[in-house]
């Protein structure tokens, strides 16, 4: 009995934390989004408009497009950071010169706050200044500009997201590829499987767990990416890459339309719980029944 109440007594500070930090802002939010409410306007009060808000997402055209260049983002950024994620961490598997540099040089990116990395890859890709366009140019007579062409956008902000989040993935991948057991491996050696054989039926299913808890991760945290895009494109050429969490800030800061954006924000975390309570239906709970 003692035991019971002390496990509750150590587990009430995080607890609090948690409600104060993480339950309380979501009702907040939640109870905003019901209301008309701009604090910097001529008339600052709230005015319960009981589902309008809703409303208006259902039909506002540019959060749907937001949320179809989201998607188109999430699906390519998480993808191309799983395949060059379990790359390097095969790579890193193994001995090499200098791996412990290569190591340390592949997670500085991890140290780096969004808004620093939106910043560098702003310079980077400048076509006065910047050394990525100097570089095509030069080299491949290839003109970038992305304040211009939309794909040259959309696929920069891709490839900016890959390098600053692909080490985490790596990280977690050589963590699940450490503890791999060696026996399963030695046998099917001895059983004569080739190295495609022994991925697709012994590593990559012992492995799955790592890979979806990495998916899952890196999806959510796609989905709500803000700071990086916005020092990098500002979400142009026009709509381009105004992605879902660019589109709330745009509708939160500079048009100061509180309500509808706490209503957007509300709508996003209910999809992307969705989205992830389809891929565990999909893909772990058939893996459990038949464990």
């Amino acid at each position: 009995m003692q035991s019971r109440y002390l496990g509750w007594v150590l587990l009430a500070p995080t607890l609090l934390i948690l409600f104060l930090f993480g339950v309380v802002p979501f009702l907040y939010v939640v109870f905003v989004s019901f209301h008309q409410w701009n604090p910097f306007g001529a008339s600052p009060d709230m005015v319960f408009n009981w589902a309008a808000n809703y409303r208006r997402v259902v039909f506002d055209a540019q959060f749907i497009a937001s949320l179809g260049v989201t998607a188109a983002f999430v699906f390519f950024a998480v993808l191309s950071e799983l395949i060059l994620g379990y790359v390097l961490a095969q790579a890193f598997m193994k001995e090499f010169p200098g791996k412990a540099f290569f190591r340390t040089i592949h997670t500085l990116p991890l140290i780096m706050a969004p808004i620093i990395v939106g910043s560098v890859w702003k310079l980077m890709t400048t076509p006065s200044i910047g050394i990525i366009p100097d570089f095509l140019a030069n080299w491949l007579g290839y003109d970038l500009n992305i304040g211009q062409n939309a794909v040259q956008a959309f696929v920069t902000t891709v490839v900016m997201d890959v390098w600053h989040w692909t080490p985490l993935v790596t990280l977690t991948l050589i963590a699940a590829l450490v503890s791999l057991p060696a026996d399963p491996f030695e046998q099917a050696q001895i059983d004569g499987a080739n190295r495609r054989q022994i991925f697709w039926h012994i590593t990559l299913p012992m492995i799955r767990p790592a890979i979806l808890a990495t998916v899952f991760i890196r999806m959510m945290d796609a989905m709500r990416t803000v700071d990086e895009v916005l020092m990098l494109t500002g979400g142009g050429p026009g709509s381009a890459t105004r992605y879902v969490g660019v589109h709330i800030f745009k509708e939160v800061f500079p048009r100061t339309n509180y309500g509808y954006g706490s209503a957007i924000s509300v709508v996003v975390l209910y999809l992307t719980i969705v989205v992830c309570w389809l891929m565990y239906v999909g893909l772990i709970a058939p893996r459990n029944k038949k464990g």
